[in-house]
């Protein structure tokens, strides 16, 4: 598995425990005694105090142990700050005492101590950095690579940082061996394992969901803030939000990132000179707001905003009421979809809308097309090119630097297997077999001139889409001013007229990025008006956080 880093372990001195003490309580347990299960969400931080404390974790070839806890060290990944399932058993291994601080006196120790919250926070995370890297088999997915619910449980577990490895049943040898130890017949595929304790057989995204803790807020839970999305714009709120002292509940439909998340490689964000993914920056800014105590819920749907009193309400698609003083929607926006016939039977089999590593996995030595002429239409296609035989780029503009960035198109240009196709698009889709097949995914697409009509076929199997952007807002309600295309309006947006319909009362105008109901406010892509850029979007989510500590100041703090 790998020698770990130096940075995975601390040991804190006699004085650091000291000061540690009163955010737990001091127990002592016999040799062989239970700390930490498999499965166990919002779990103790366990620092051992004497004797020493055993981590054990599941493989394909058994369960071993991963490593053990001396004085001063203390057990466990980044799940003790995100209250996600543990994925390994902790054990006392020799009799002795440990300090077991619970996960609200945790989360309350990172935001008062910045001493303890950098050495937790840095060792955590580079621990969930190694179990990545080492590929134990903690978590295991069986089956095929064009499978459409392969992807989906890849995608939701890399989104959740859950480090995972991927085994094709035919290509395989180690597939075979462990379905057969655990029993697992081939019209089960695929499956996700959780450790020794858990086979999951075409699981959707609510069980994943459950198995692994990824959405722990309670039904009727009351919270200063809601921020719906959880975007570079969602996150930003949330992190100034939460590191203000504010309680908050953070949505988001599918996992942290927005859209992002789907960026191979962002190079011209402020302070990363090297560039940085979009699923790396979000999994940052995921934790960094969970270490200040948001509580970040996904995949978790908003389908209603509702008036309660003072409050809102925050109806979600399972059935669960969340209340709020203040809402910040951050839906940002989607991908469009081509209007092209039998594009839902190839989503997730040929078709998608995120170059990411898994992606590049998929296709590697193989031609893929993409579509688009954005930045991350661009950064898309100098990712797949590293490991994709030809790459495609279309678009429907004469030319390409009308939409993106100078220093990307050059990097095009000059990039060997990439090639421009200006002022062409897709015209038809066509598969292995009939649309009811489950191995049925995307193999040959035609291309077609849009000025000549000229069309030319491809054996392309794979199809990255970056075009145009649709607001996520068919959930708000009615009188929520937006413009035609479904785009929020705030602030200075707003006409009176708009004000009028919403039943706008206060005797002050909305804030910049206020809607037209008080106290809900729309920052990055789902506003109108904004500029479609990480950067922007960040901008936003952390300026709004002081209109609403200034519009919370005109209320009453709710008693519920």
């Amino acid at each position: 598995m790998g020698k770990p880093p130096a940075d995975v372990n601390f040991t804190f001195s006699d004085e650091e425990l000291e000061a540690l003490k009163p955010f737990g309580d001091v127990r002592a347990h016999a040799a062989g005694a239970p700390l930490i299960d498999e499965g166990d969400a919002n779990v103790d931080c366990l620092i051992t105090l004497s004797g020493h404390t055993d981590i054990l974790v599941e493989t394909p070839e058994g369960e071993k142990r991963l490593g053990w806890m001396e004085r001063g060290q203390f057990a466990g990944d980044i799940s003790i700050l995100t209250g996600q399932a543990s994925l390994s058993r902790v054990v006392m291994g020799e009799a002795g005492e440990v300090l077991h601080i619970s996960h609200d006196n945790f989360q309350r120790m990172l935001v008062e101590n910045s001493h303890f919250s950098d050495i937790f926070v840095r060792t955590l995370t580079a621990r969930r950095i190694f179990s990545h890297n080492a590929s134990h088999g903690a978590v295991i997915v069986i089956g095929d690579a064009h499978d459409r619910d392969v992807f989906v449980a890849r995608d939701t577990l890399s989104k959740h940082m859950i480090a995972h490895r991927w085994l094709d049943p035919d290509k395989d040898p180690l597939a075979k061996r462990i379905m057969e130890a655990r029993e697992i017949e081939a019209d089960d595929l695929p499956v996700v394992i959780r450790g020794r304790s858990r086979i999951m057989s075409r699981p959707d995204v609510s069980e994943l969901s459950e198995a692994f803790g990824l959405d722990l807020v309670p039904d009727n839970s009351c919270t200063d803030v809601v921020v719906v999305g959880a975007g570079p714009a969602g996150l930003a709120a949330s992190v100034y939000a939460a590191s203000e002292g504010l309680t908050v509940v953070t949505l988001d439909s599918d996992g942290p990132g927005g859209q992002a998340g789907t960026s191979s490689k962002i190079e011209n964000y402020l302070g990363f000179p090297m560039g940085v993914s979009g699923r790396e920056l979000a999994s940052r800014a995921s934790i960094q707001a969970q270490k200040f105590g948001a509580r970040i819920a996904s995949p978790a749907s908003a389908v209603d905003l509702a008036r309660d009193g003072d409050n809102y309400c925050i109806s979600l698609k399972d059935g669960r009421r969340l209340k709020a003083r203040a809402v910040v929607i951050a839906t940002g926006a989607q991908y469009s979809r081509l209007p092209i016939e039998n594009l839902e039977r190839f989503e997730g089999r040929g078709i998608y809308y995120g170059a990411t590593p898994m992606e590049a996995q998929l296709c590697g030595g193989q031609d893929v097309c993409i579509v688009g002429a954005g930045n991350s239409a661009g950064q898309g296609a100098v990712f797949l090119s590293q490991t994709a035989r030809n790459v495609h780029v279309l678009f429907r503009r004469p030319n390409i630097r009308d939409t993106m960035s100078e220093y990307l198109v050059r990097r095009l240009e000059e990039t060997p297997n990439i090639h421009l196709h200006p002022e062409t698009e897709i015209g038809t889709l066509h598969g292995t077999g009939s649309e009811d097949q489950l191995n049925d995914r995307l193999t040959r697409l035609s291309l077609r001139h849009r000025a000549t009509k000229e069309v030319s076929e491809h054996d392309i199997g794979f199809v990255f889409l970056f075009i145009g952007a649709q607001p996520f807002t068919d959930w708000l309600p009615q009188h929520m001013s937006c413009d035609e295309k479904g785009f929020v309006k705030t602030g200075p947006d707003l006409s009176n007229l708009d004000l009028v319909r919403a039943g706008w009362t206060l005797d002050r105008m909305p804030t910049r990025y206020e809607t037209s109901w008080p106290r809900v406010y729309a920052v990055g892509d789902v506003r109108i008006g904004s500029v479609k850029r990480v950067a922007s979007s960040v901008g936003e989510g952390s300026v709004v956080v002081s209109d609403i500590h200034r519009a919370l100041a005109e209320t009453t703090p709710s008693g519920s």
